[in-house]
């Protein structure tokens, strides 16, 4: 019995330990391994890129971070992989508008984007709205005015059902009364390709692959989807300008499982907010016509509901589903 009581008395003592060690204390001790941060896109493009920016930051300063590159299901199948994981602060998600989208146009998903540990905000882009040089309209007033005149004959080119891209332009239809033919495409490479050979008219394209053929006099730019202009073409105007209310662009940030501890979410957001302010990071983001969203997890828990409730309208109006 002797026996027995001292090490009853030894494991009280231990666990007495354990007990007085703060969850701050806790936090500061994570991680103890490599923490996984899925990017639910292939490798190369804007969310794998980020993920392995702040990747390499957070790796710097708190711990070893891996990306590991999860596609399929327009990023539904890595999302799904990291938010049903166990929410212990050893697996990230690199979110984005394409998650706000998916709420809505997917019927039945196995994660649920509003029901998460939000971390941090990131980083936000425009799209931007290109012709080709075919088309008569040099601003977006004269563009509307075209399409108003020939309804139907206009190809608004996408690069797929339910991408920002596509919204972008529906967004546009709705707020302005155009019509134009929907044409999908199974990605942003093969829709430019058709957009500069002249078999689509117009697209609301991602910045940062379109730079280059504006630049070169390929396509003609009429105005950025955000409602400020972009330090990458500070000289274009915002379709807001012209459209009162119209606003559409592509975020990320970084999210967890649900009921990932609080400390941990703090810890992270803390230094991701650190990396925001960096220049060097600040600096990379805008080579892509982005600019940072530091704030706090419930900041960018807004974000994603205002996304859900803003992009649930436009799915509904249009009445699209995933195909």
């Amino acid at each position: 019995m002797k026996v027995r009581r001292r090490q009853f008395l030894q494991l009280a003592a231990g666990a007495a330990v354990v007990l007085a060690i703060s969850p701050a204390a806790w936090a500061q001790s994570y991680p103890t391994r490599p923490v996984r941060l899925v990017a639910p896109f292939p490798p190369g493009g804007s969310i794998d890129i980020t993920a392995r920016l702040i990747g390499q930051w957070l790796t710097d300063r708190v711990g070893q971070i891996v990306v590991e590159n999860r596609p399929g299901a327009g990023g539904n199948t890595g999302s799904e992989a990291a938010l049903n994981s166990a929410p212990d602060g050893y697996t990230l998600l690199l979110c984005s508008v394409a998650n706000a989208i998916s709420a809505t146009l997917y019927q039945k998903l196995n994660y649920d984007i509003r029901d998460i540990a939000p971390v941090a905000g990131i980083s936000r882009a425009p799209n931007v709205m290109v012709v080709h040089p075919s088309v008569p309209a040099k601003t977006v007033p004269e563009f509307i005015a075209y399409a108003k005149a020939n309804p139907g004959k206009i190809n608004m080119a996408s690069s797929g059902v339910g991408t920002s891209i596509h919204l972008s332009g529906e967004l546009f239809k709705l707020m302005t009364g155009v019509d134009m033919q929907h044409v999908p495409y199974r990605g942003s490479a093969p829709m430019l390709t058709d957009l500069l050979a002249g078999q689509v008219q117009v697209a609301f394209d991602n910045l940062q692959p379109s730079i280059p053929h504006i630049k070169a006099d390929k396509l003609r730019a009429l105005a950025v989807t955000t409602a400020t202009r972009s330090d990458a073409l500070p000289d274009l105007p915002t379709i807001a300008d012209f459209v009162p209310g119209y606003e559409a662009s592509t975020w990320n940030g970084m999210c967890a499982p649900k009921n990932t501890p609080p400390e941990i979410v703090e810890r992270l957001n803390r230094e991701i907010n650190a990396g925001l302010a960096d220049p060097n990071i600040k600096a990379r983001l805008a080579q892509a016509g982005a600019w940072v969203i530091p704030g706090t997890p419930e900041d960018y828990r807004k974000v994603v509901a205002d996304e859900i409730e803003k992009w649930g309208k436009v799915i509904r109006a249009i009445n699209i589903k995933a195909e």
